[in-house]
């Protein structure tokens, strides 16, 4: 079972070896006074490195809020959050961009890739902007898990939605960070592409020993992971461990029901 690593109050980290992301009371509002909204609610969550987190719960219960302020793309209103050992609250934005740029991946619905690039110019785009050279053995260990080897040097309009997430995916991988976070990363594929690059993301943790953190409305996505997070109205109200889809739809039909009757 996972566990949440006793804190270091003198480092800010978990444990000997540390979470691969937390966060610490943090509360995400909007507005002000009568208008305000709480996105989140006094959250704590540690993310155990090495492993695939999904995180789930109804529309509007702040699972897009939380990945967010744990990647660093938006500011808390109370609380704290920890990228490995670094407390990114209050970060300057130099700083942040600098550590989101080394430490952290993302993987959005949308593939955002360049349609003038091949796949291989795709993939190490963020590298070649910042100025760095791809650990070449690692890229080829990349590709080659996410099976795109025939493809690097064909563009995004000559590949299959599936193929260009798997794009996508290498590219996050390519610089192998700390931590991917992964936003409904299969939301605009069909069913037997977007199981393609869940088996790619769940290999990586497997093989790579890659740390994922993923947000899902999908039980069938959310199975792929080793642990689910669920949220509601901008809490953290249960987790998951070894979920299967039949227990997490469950699961989700339970919020559906409390919804209705409160």
């Amino acid at each position: 079972m996972v566990t949440t690593p006793a804190v270091d109050e003198t480092t800010g980290a978990g444990g000997p070896s540390g979470a691969a992301a937390r966060a610490d009371g943090v509360t995400k509002a909007y507005g002000a006074g009568d208008t305000q909204v709480l996105a989140l609610d006094q959250v704590s969550v540690s993310i155990e490195r090495g492993a695939f987190t999904a995180i789930m719960g109804p529309s509007g219960s702040g699972k897009s809020t939380l990945m967010h302020c744990l990647a660093g793309l938006d500011s808390v209103t109370s609380g704290k959050v920890w990228v490995g050992d670094t407390e990114i609250t209050g970060l300057k934005e130099k700083n942040l961009t600098k550590l989101r740029r080394d430490s952290i991946g993302f993987i959005f619905q949308a593939f955002n890739l360049l349609p003038t690039l091949t796949a291989a110019e795709n993939i190490t785009l963020p590298m070649d902007i910042a100025g760095t050279k791809p650990d070449q053995e690692w890229l080829d260990t990349v590709v080659n898990t996410v099976g795109l080897s025939g493809r690097l040097s064909h563009r995004p309009n000559q590949l299959s939605g599936g193929q260009q997430q798997r794009v996508a995916v290498a590219r996050a991988l390519a610089s192998r960070p700390a931590i991917i976070f992964g936003d409904e990363p299969t939301g605009n594929l069909d069913s037997r592409a977007g199981a393609e690059v869940l088996q790619f993301l769940r290999k990586s943790v497997d093989d790579l020993g890659q740390t994922i953190v993923m947000v899902t409305h999908d039980p069938v996505a959310a199975a792929y992971a080793d642990r689910i997070v669920f949220l509601a109205d901008g809490r953290i109200v249960d987790e998951m461990i070894d979920p299967t889809a039949d227990k997490v739809l469950d699961r989700m039909r339970g919020f559906d029901a409390q919804g209705r009757t409160s």
